[in-house]
């Protein structure tokens, strides 16, 4: 779908800040600089190693490599990661494949920050994800030899009311907790996107306009491009509220040639309007968080109607001043399904959601699409670094004439055979541990237990699944 003048227009004048840190370093920053490594590696900032006095990790010296003499601005940041996964995955899709299938994935990523002054950069950010032993080959998400995950160039100045930025190029997308935008951390190979992004500060709000295509993974090197058959944009705003909490509100607008559910493929138009409401996690001092979003969707199927919405609710209790600093929470979701009788299409489309949407099962099991999902979780974090999760999340279908898909979005069984509603159920538990601030390590496992909705489409076996997980940043 082509993007019209009037909408390249109002999203060439939105902003966004929640992504990317203000322009001025304040006093605050250089006597307690950020050294957290972030999702989105472009959204670090370590120009306050130019102070020498401030290097104390053995990778400091290539994140600030000063470029020119009296231009403290000009410098290059240099950075990187390795992971390497062993995941085992036992009736993938409930039997469908009925034997254990163990496989090796490997990431390897590079990237180079390069600042030419206080207005422009640019950030390269090279990838490379390797499957071995996988039956049946590797997926998309598992292989891509070699590209560039990241290549934008950044324009960018301070104004009397805020900041903006406006990038060009390759990039990664992520927002709010990653139920609809989101990088795809949990599978090997990441998400990325070609096209413009524009950020801005407008007083206290952050707002982002985008116009962009998804990628289209291919396995071999640098032939990545766009998908001419896919484009997205929107417009994402935050702002700050009472209690620290967050107040998100967006539109976001997709347009596939060749949408594919259960009533057949068309081409889709689908507008996606929506509001979150979050607080974090509590860190001090017992307390509530939460992070709470509903949004409806619209827009045209072939020569049919969508009317498609989805609310998710999570709340929790942290009780960091006591051993362990137990956190206790309880998910609650759920997203429309179709009724293919009806000349309107009512399944959700997550558009570009996290690949670990459930936790582990990253990349089985069902999607969130046609649900409803009731998910308590427990976890607690032991000295040395180690945390422990466990949960258990219960699932069933909303429609009961829509299939079961998964997190990609695709059908992995049709509603025909089968009026159950009850998917199943999926204990799951994860231990990680910090090493230091550059290495951890992971473990996961969980078994996804077959509902009678599977079991009457058969096969309905129980579903294993456990990983193994090492990972490496600077």
């Amino acid at each position: 779908m082509s993007i019209k003048l009037s909408t390249l227009a109002l999203l060439f004048f939105l902003v966004q800040p929640g992504l990317f840190k203000s322009l001025a370093q304040t006093d605050a920053l250089k006597t307690s600089p950020d050294r957290a490594y972030k999702l989105l590696r472009e959204d670090e900032d370590w120009s306050f190693l130019e102070d020498k006095s401030l290097r104390q990790d053995s990778w400091d010296p290539i994140k600030y490599i000063h470029l020119r003499n009296g231009q403290k601005d000009w410098y290059i940041t240099l950075g990187g990661e390795a992971r390497e996964v062993w995941e085992q995955i036992g009736n993938e899709n409930w039997g469908e494949s009925p034997f254990w299938n163990g496989y090796l994935n490997e990431r390897y990523m590079l990237y180079t920050d390069l600042h030419y002054g206080p207005h422009v950069r640019t950030f390269f950010e090279l990838k490379s994800g390797i499957n071995s032993w996988r039956a049946g080959g590797p997926r998309p998400i598992d292989e891509k030899r070699l590209d560039f995950q990241v290549g934008f160039l950044e324009v960018r100045d301070a104004t009397s009311w805020g900041s903006i930025q406006v990038r060009a190029g390759r990039q990664e997308l992520e927002y709010g907790s990653g139920r609809l935008v989101d990088v795809r951390e949990g599978p090997n190979v990441r998400l990325s996107f070609d096209g413009f992004l524009l950020r801005a500060r407008i007083h206290s709000w952050q707002i982002d306009g985008i116009a962009v295509r998804p990628d289209e993974d291919k396995p071999g090197v640098f032939d990545n491009a766009p998908d001419h058959t896919a484009s997205f944009w929107g417009v994402y705003g935050t702002h700050p509220m009472p209690a620290k909490s967050l107040l998100d509100v967006y539109y976001l607008g997709q347009d596939r040639k060749d949408g594919a559910f259960e009533r057949g493929t068309e081409h889709e138009v689908r507008h996606s309007v929506g509001a979150r409401l979050s607080k974090p996690v509590a860190s001090e001092h017992p307390g509530w968080d939460f992070d709470d979003e509903a949004l409806w969707q619209f827009g045209s199927f072939g020569t049919a109607d969508i009317r498609a919405w989805t609310v998710a609710t999570e709340t929790g209790y942290r009780l960091p001043n006591i051993p362990l600093q137990p956190r206790f929470s309880a998910k609650a979701d759920i997203s429309s399904g179709d009724h293919p009788s009806t000349n309107t299409l009512g399944t959700f489309n997550p558009l570009y959601p996290k690949g670990n949407y459930f936790g582990v099962l990253a990349t089985t099991g069902p999607g969130p699409i046609n649900f409803i999902d009731v998910h308590p979780h427990v976890e607690a974090w032991t000295p040395h670094n180690i945390s422990v999760s466990a949960d258990w999340i219960f699932q069933w279908r909303q429609s009961l004439d829509d299939g079961v898909y998964a997190v990609p979005g695709f059908l992995i069984r049709p509603a025909d055979a089968s009026r159950a509603r009850f998917v199943g159920n999926r204990p799951g538990t994860e231990i990680r541990w910090q090493a230091d601030r550059h290495l951890w390590f992971q473990g996961d496992y969980g078994v996804f237990y077959a509902g009678k909705f599977l079991k009457e489409t058969q096969p309905g076996r129980n579903l294993n699944y456990w990983a193994v997980w090492a990972g490496y940043k600077f």
